[in-house]
């Protein structure tokens, strides 16, 4: 997955405003304890991290 879609992906389920917010202090258990800025800066795959965050923020199907 690339970048830019990862990215549309969480602007489409937490909105515009909140996305990096979220991606920046929210600490998620799925990613080993990092964020999701950690998480990528890390080298995680970004379909990878969208996965944990689906997981964590129990996303719809439809934006899977």
């Amino acid at each position: 997955m690339r970048l830019t879609i990862f990215w549309e992906r969480m602007r489409a389920h937490f909105g515009d405003a909140y996305a990096d917010s979220f991606a920046r202090d929210h600490v998620m258990a799925e990613l080993g304890g990092r964020t999701v800025h950690q998480a990528l800066d890390d080298g995680w795959e970004t379909k990878a991290v969208w996965r944990a965050v689906c997981v964590a923020m129990d996303v719809p199907a439809a934006l899977r």
